[in-house]
């Protein structure tokens, strides 16, 4: 049986899923039982970075990260968030997630990987697994040029897709 393992941006995701569906509330649970289908999941990875202050959304993150900890064979993996410019930056995140695909990769820990992001930085991730004679796809808002031309197959996020993924949704 196919060997499953799925990279998530988080932070990408989020804001894709505000931008092109208009709420973020993502049934994390549904989502990937859609994305593995019957194929076997080895694990998800969630990659965000935490708020450090100790406002309520500091707080509602928390708590969002603790009840993602609570699926099963699914690691939340975090960075870190650095001021620039009067705002503050994710950083540790994006070279986490190709190390970790790409070390895995090349573990043979997977057969096929799923990276969940538009983020067309991990387009040599990509095509550094690939070389290995393992599979990628991606899952990504219609934004995501680069990464759609390394996938080996594209999953394509919108409203129509997601349908039924998010949080009380009937499934499809």
């Amino acid at each position: 049986m196919e060997r499953v393992a799925i990279f998530i941006d988080g932070s990408n995701l989020y804001h894709g899923l505000k931008e092109v569906c208009g709420r973020p509330d993502l049934d994390f649970e549904k989502f990937i039982a859609w994305l593995v289908r019957n194929r076997k999941l080895i694990r998800t990875y969630y990659y965000n970075a935490p708020r450090s202050d100790s406002s309520r959304a500091a707080k509602d993150q928390q708590r969002f990260f603790d009840k993602l900890r609570m699926i099963p064979y699914f690691d939340v993996r975090l960075g870190r968030l650095e001021p620039r410019g009067g705002t503050f930056v994710e950083k540790g995140i994006d070279i986490a997630i190709a190390v970790d695909m790409v070390t895995m990769g090349y573990r043979d820990a997977f057969d096929t990987a799923i990276l969940v992001s538009s983020d067309g930085d991990f387009a040599q991730a990509v095509d550094a697994i690939r070389e290995t004679g393992r599979h990628v796809e991606v899952a990504c808002f219609p934004r995501a040029y680069h990464l759609k031309r390394v996938a080996d197959k594209v999953i394509d996020l919108d409203a129509n897709s997601l349908a039924g993924l998010f949080m009380g949704d009937p499934l499809q």
